[in-house]
């Protein structure tokens, strides 16, 4: 094989089809644009989802669901990480230096998965209802 011998593999390439060249051609005439209308015309051209006027199908459906543009700067701990952590008092700053939450964490949530047997404190974390209880339990504290 030569470099002045390559090309593509059969059936790869194909010609480009001329349309508006005749009636033999198969694509005279109206050149595969159907009859009348704005797409027929030169530069009939409408913008995506345009439907001749009609209310689009996007408007027409009811808007659903949402999605918390701030959830993913929200860092999740179990109870049992909170176990693991040697220190009395517990904020973000000490989850970010356990390496419990990322950097880019802005907040985080206690969540109950796991058990907690010692007392802690919490400063500036959120918790949830359970994991409270089990805070609590273990004889823990919460601060805003």
């Amino acid at each position: 094989m030569k470099l002045n011998t390559i090309q593509p593999e059969e059936g790869a390439k194909h010609s480009k089809r001329r349309v508006g060249r005749g009636i033999g051609s198969g694509l005279g005439k109206t050149a595969g644009r159907g009859h009348k209308g704005q797409k027929s015309r030169s530069g009939g051209f409408h913008k995506v989802g345009f439907e001749g006027g009609q209310m689009p199908l996007q408007r027409r459906l009811p808007k659903r669901g949402f999605k918390s543009l701030t959830s993913r700067h929200v860092g999740q701990i179990l109870l049992s990480d909170l176990e693991r952590l040697p220190l009395e008092e517990i904020d973000l700053l000490a989850l970010r230096q356990a390496g419990l939450v990322s950097d880019l964490n802005r907040s985080a949530k206690v969540v109950l998965s796991g058990s907690l047997t010692r007392k802690i404190t919490l400063k500036g974390i959120a918790v949830t209802a359970g994991a409270k209880a089990a805070i609590e339990a273990a004889g823990g504290t919460l601060v805003a």
